[in-house]
């Protein structure tokens, strides 16, 4: 039984999707993981993870126009707003997403669908830099 914990960033250049798929699959590689779970956490509470269809890039605009529209930045529906009108929309957005993903890995291979893709979800409008921990369990 192996154990690993590490971390990867994720820089961004305001609210939208970011595919990070690839850079797990690399660290899996390197780490030489063969089967096990993998649990990834967002240590920010302004942006989350999803799972979600990697073939479209509408999918991606679509989501981001979805929780805009779901979490206004109106700057009259919050009383937090301590860094700017996105910041209490942010902490919702992220509340009502994902901060961890739970995910299976099988003979050194991430298991995802066909269309699938691991995106980091960034709820500010600024650029940020964002970090992802991984905890893997397995062989």
């Amino acid at each position: 039984m192996k154990q690993h914990i590490d971390a990867i960033t994720v820089k961004t250049d305001g609210q939208k999707l970011y595919n990070f798929t690839s850079a797990i699959e690399n660290w899996i590689s390197a780490k030489n993981l063969k089967t096990g779970i993998l649990n990834l956490s967002i240590l920010h509470t302004s942006a989350s993870l999803i799972v979600q269809e990697n073939a479209d890039p509408d999918v991606m605009k679509d989501m981001k126009n979805f929780f805009n529209k779901l979490v206004p930045m109106d700057g009259k529906s919050y009383i937090h707003s301590a860094e700017g009108k996105d910041d209490m929309p942010a902490h919702i957005k992220s509340a009502l997403t994902n901060s961890h993903l739970s995910l299976s890995v099988n003979k050194g291979q991430l298991v995802l669908g066909t269309w699938q893709g691991l995106y980091l979800f960034e709820h500010r409008i600024e650029s940020h830099t964002r970090t992802v921990n991984l905890h893997y369990l397995g062989d």
